[in-house]
């Protein structure tokens, strides 16, 4: 129990990363399975994880990103891209829960009709915005389970999206860059991290009722 709450006092919003170090495809890994592992409304997973390593697609990110230092210098970049929610979407999620757990496929008709029914009385800007929220979640288990792996992260927004959907190539693929994470390793030196973590009094946070 204590542990998590160790790996959280100890995260910072890494600005400065160590470009000497690197994540080992181990850790990298560890990192991709949580994020796949994390949860979503219905379980539908409206997005897509691009992990970006190559060095000139980076500079160019960085350019439309504010020229913050983190997406060029940390070990890897993170987009979090939403999907814009089908009934496509929603047949093939049915599909891999008949396929996963043996399930008929005809017996997760009235499930199937429920998801399409909630997501046709929305209309496109507010199925994306939907999907969107479901991206950020995916972001907190990632963040999360860097802090507890002992590897520095940075979410970020302050970038261009329509330049993001561009350079990567996500338009055609029906994605819309939602948020982003720098990953990698902190400069000891960084004067950020020494200081005491600032955050609200629980008092002032937490409503029991």
């Amino acid at each position: 129990m204590q542990s998590i709450i160790q790996a959280l006092t100890w995260r910072e919003a890494t600005k400065k990363f160590n470009t000497e170090k690197k994540l080992t495809e181990e850790q990298l890994d560890t990192l991709l399975e949580a994020a796949r592992l994390s949860p979503s409304s219905f379980g539908l997973q409206p997005w897509n994880l691009i992990v970006v390593s190559d060095p000139e697609v980076r500079t160019k990110l960085r350019e439309v990103s504010w020229n913050q230092p983190q997406i060029t210098e940390a070990s890897r970049l993170f987009v979090f891209a939403a999907q814009m929610p089908t009934p496509e979407l929603v047949d093939a999620f049915v599909a891999n829960i008949s396929a996963t757990r043996g399930t008929p496929l005809e017996s997760l008709a009235g499930l199937s009709q429920m998801i399409k029914g909630s997501l046709e009385g929305k209309s496109e800007t507010e199925r994306l915005e939907w999907a969107k929220k479901q991206a950020y979640l995916a972001l907190g288990v990632t963040l999360t389970s860097a802090a507890v792996l002992g590897i520095d992260a940075c979410p970020m927004e302050g970038f261009d999206p329509a330049k993001y959907d561009e350079i990567l190539g996500l338009t055609e693929r029906g994605l819309h860059t939602t948020v982003i994470m720098a990953v990698g390793f902190r400069i000891a030196a960084e004067a950020a991290i020494a200081s005491q973590k600032v955050r609200v009094p629980r008092e002032n946070l937490v409503i029991e009722i």
